[in-house]
């Protein structure tokens, strides 16, 4: 019987591994024979051959170390950068003292405690002259019946639920909100931005002002927000200004029974000798607004957060610079929804703008667009701490 391990004495295993090797150079062949691919892996090969990095390792010696020197000019860039930061909250500070007459008027006009003149609540809308046009044109038997529904019409003290409103006008703020503290943000009379004194480490505060309710004895909530304005030492060029790095709730004196953060569940519990069982009750967090008073604190001992935690202080400084640039200097149009259409508008007009750039491009090469970005300025923006 032939002896198939042997064909005309080359090994049936040496036979295979060539009839292997030569389907795999075929194979081979075809791909590369194929454009898109051989397109696919010359890009590829030009990313990795024309990176910055692997062109900087091309340089000469000489040429690294005056790229080092350039790199120590930068870092002392960016310290200069920091002081011109801490000038701009000094003078953020001496401003907010020019606002807050105003704030404290608006605050008396809000609450009722003063009635503004009629100078001072004289408005010209766009629409007025349509309005005088319509208004010339009612039957006086009409006018006369409306002026006699006003006459009836409620006067209610002040703006009723003028910061409720605007929590639930502004998605960022309504997510928080829960049913049950609608009743509490009501009595929400004012909000306050103080910065922190000069000399002293860069923060601001938030002031959350309450009449007298039913739920806290605390008139004043507040909220401290800790500021960074200097290079990292161990990565300078990522410096862009201050940024928020820590913050601070206070204690909140519920009222018993009033406490919205905490809800109470029953649980029951067998004892594993006896069998018998009994029922406990406990109590557990609860979602809440109020809960924006109790942050999470950054980690100060070098633990990283876990990626839950630290989208959940992203979100908590991203509210409170929300609060100090835009909700407290613009109250009255979050009140009325304008700077929400604003808002929404200008970010559809950013995208407008690229589209019909792009449009130009494709049409005349030799056309110059320009785009001037509409940049708004950065306006100023009692409780136990925790």
């Amino acid at each position: 019987m032939a002896d198939n391990s042997f064909s005309d004495g080359v090994p049936s295993d040496s036979l295979e591994a060539a009839k292997n090797a030569s389907n795999t150079e075929k194979l081979t062949d075809q791909v590369m024979q194929n454009p898109q691919v051989l397109a696919a892996l010359q890009e590829r090969l030009d990313t990795v051959s024309h990176t910055p990095s692997s062109y900087i390792e091309t340089l000469p010696k000489a040429v690294k170390r005056r790229i080092n020197a350039l790199k120590q000019l930068q870092v002392k860039c960016a310290h200069i950068e920091a002081k011109f930061y801490e000038e701009v909250h000094d003078l953020e500070r001496k401003y907010a003292a020019l606002y807050q007459p105003l704030f404290d008027k608006r605050r008396e006009f809000i609450t009722g405690d003063v009635e503004p003149t009629d100078a001072e609540s004289e408005w010209h809308s766009e629409n007025e002259e349509e309005e005088k046009l319509a208004g010339d044109m009612k039957n006086k038997a009409v006018i006369a019946e409306k002026e006699a529904a006003a006459a009836e019409e409620p006067n209610p003290k002040g703006i009723p639920e003028f910061w409720f409103t605007i929590f639930r006008n502004v998605d960022m703020l309504s997510e928080l909100v829960q049913e049950y503290d609608e009743p509490i943000l009501k009595h929400l009379q004012d909000i306050k931005v103080k910065f922190s004194d000069p000399g002293q480490p860069m923060s601001f505060v938030l002031e959350f002002h309450f009449e007298p309710n039913d739920y806290f004895t605390n008139s004043v909530l507040t909220k401290t927000y800790k500021m960074k304005s200097e290079p990292d030492k161990a990565d300078p060029f990522s410096f862009e200004g201050p940024e928020i790095v820590d913050c601070d709730g206070c204690t909140i004196d519920w009222k018993k029974g009033k406490n919205v953060t905490v809800k109470t569940i029953k649980k029951k519990q067998k004892h594993k000798g006896r069998g018998t069982v009994r029922t406990i009750t406990k109590q557990v967090p609860n979602d809440s607004f109020f809960n924006f008073f109790s942050p999470l604190r950054a980690s100060g001992d070098g633990e990283s957060l876990d990626e839950d935690s630290e989208f959940t202080l992203a979100s908590d400084f991203e509210i409170g610079h929300f609060f100090r640039e835009r909700i407290v200097p613009r109250a009255v149009l979050y009140f009325t929804g304008e700077a929400i259409e604003d808002d929404d508008n200008f970010e559809e007009g950013e995208e407008g703008e690229e589209e019909e750039l792009e449009g130009d491009e494709e049409a005349e090469d030799d056309d110059d667009a320009e785009i001037n970005p509409k940049k708004e300025p950065s306006q100023p923006s009692e409780c136990k701490q925790q």
